[in-house]
């Protein structure tokens, strides 16, 4: 069955107070204080959006419904089939209240697109909110309410999370507001790949999680924010064990930058990366699978500056290893412009050290998107792998049919294509290596069409993927 990550948030534990006598003589710990203390610092967030209707590009161009993967509000959306047309909704979710003068922290995608923005406190009183700004990137908003004498909460440290702590939730699910919830630290770093918040080092908890708890917080059992409650990972759309919270020290340098600059910049190098296989490692003269694999790098970056080059696999940043793909793009997101980063990688089997000078990433999802295309090089937001013999024989292919799909961005990821797709063919050219894809894409001028045939699990179907025009999507 097919598992989607949610932008979701918590469900009611509702517990008797007989259980609640058990729980703390059986040794489990008592959040009643914690709850007393800083429940008051916990709202209620509503947002009056327009939603648009989400429609998909497919081949020739025809609109086609699609129901995403990701669903950006933590409300009660209308479901997006019925959705034919743009229309007012509302969109639920929580915050907390980070200073006595009103401010407010939440998700951007509570109140993405909204046209008002309203807060409930604690003691039902009702503000309407200011949008002082916000970072899609991160997911984070700044709100800002007419209000004084405000209760506060206290900001942790994310970073001294273990897995295996105690944590707890509050926040409003299904409407249901100030509703506690409790469990442990599952995993800290987690990644949840390159087409969702690749900069956001998630907190993973098992902490009942759902719609409407959304920008709500994470506290430790000393009662201190670590997190901002965000995502849940579901076959159903409801909780099933698996929530992730955006860290509250990478919320808390956002919202200084927003309320001091009114954005959030971001560390770039110029490398577009790809996974490292079994086979990759085996052929790049490595001795375990590990680290992330350059595929392409930014003329005149700060990685091709350095020397950089194809090829190399990057398997520590200042210090920190590389497990994994992954791993690499939070950390040089966080780290400063003007920043100097050590980067240590294999180039066909040799260990060497480079000082890269981390420039500022472009703003904005689009500006992004335009940057990934750029170093990518094939102006179709693809990068590609071959496929082992153990992979096509698995998916019944023929010894050199076939790429897979590594990372996906701007005009290829608008088109639906996925990392893991299989690309049989380009135009009427069938490819089965990554020079046979890539020369046949740069067939492809600005402004036409590339029709790809690609495959998934076991349905192969054409899809048409403009060629972007230079600056198109740039903010």
């Amino acid at each position: 069955m097919k598992r989607t990550l949610l932008k979701f948030a918590a469900i009611a534990l509702l517990v008797a107070t007989p259980l609640v006598s058990m729980a703390a003589t059986a040794g489990l710990p008592d959040f009643t204080s914690i709850v007393e203390k800083y429940g008051p610092t916990v709202v209620n967030v509503r947002a009056d959006i327009t939603q648009p209707s989400p429609f998909m590009r497919g081949p020739g161009g025809q609109q086609q419904a699609q129901v995403p993967d990701i669903f950006r509000f933590f409300g009660f959306p209308v479901p997006p089939q019925q959705q034919m047309q743009p229309e007012e909704e509302i969109s639920m979710g929580s915050g907390f209240i980070i200073s006595s003068d009103g401010y407010i922290l939440t998700n951007d995608h509570v109140v993405d697109g909204a046209k008002k923005i309203s807060v409930t406190l604690a003691d039902h009183r009702e503000f309407t909110a200011k949008l002082v700004g916000a970072d899609a990137t991160f997911d984070i908003a700044v709100l800002k309410i007419d209000a004084h004498n405000l209760p506060v909460v206290n900001i942790g440290n994310s970073n001294a999370l273990k897995p295996g702590q105690w944590v707890l939730a509050i926040g409003s699910p299904f409407g249901f507001d100030h509703t506690v919830t409790a469990g442990i630290v599952s995993a800290v770093g987690r990644s949840l790949g390159p087409n969702d918040q690749r900069y956001t080092p998630f907190i993973q908890t098992d902490v009942p999680i759902n719609r409407g708890n959304s920008g709500g917080p994470l506290f430790n059992m000393d009662g201190q924010v670590v997190g901002i409650n965000s995502q849940i990972f579901s076959n159903t759309g409801g909780f099933m064990g698996v929530s992730f919270a955006i860290p509250i020290d990478v919320a808390m340098n956002a919202v200084q930058q927003i309320k001091t600059k009114g954005y959030v910049e971001r560390g770039m190098i110029g490398v577009y990366l790809q996974p490292v296989s079994p086979n990759t490692a085996k052929g790049l003269g490595m001795s375990r699978v590990e680290g992330a694999l350059v595929a392409s790098v930014m003329p005149d970056s700060p990685a091709a500056k350095a020397g950089i080059k194809p090829g190399d696999v990057i398997v520590a940043y200042d210090g920190k290893t590389i497990n994994s793909v992954d791993d690499l793009s939070p950390m040089v997101g966080l780290t400063p412009p003007g920043s100097i980063a050590r980067l240590t990688v294999i180039r066909f089997g040799k260990t060497l050290n480079f000082n890269v000078k981390v420039e500022q990433a472009p703003r904005g999802k689009h500006a992004l998107a335009s940057m990934e295309q750029a170093i990518s090089g094939n102006g179709l937001g693809l990068t590609v792998q071959d496929l082992s013999a153990g992979q096509r024989e698995q998916l019944d292919l023929k010894a050199g049919e076939g790429v897979q799909v590594s990372t996906v961005s701007g005009p290829s990821r608008d088109a639906g294509l996925q990392p893991g797709d299989v690309i049989l063919m380009v135009g009427q050219q069938r490819v089965g290596s990554v020079t046979q894809f890539e020369n046949a894409v740069r067939a492809y001028k600005p402004g036409q069409v590339a029709i790809l045939l690609v495959r998934r699990g076991q349905v192969s179907q054409f899809v048409a993927v403009p060629v972007p025009k230079p600056g198109a999507g740039k903010q």
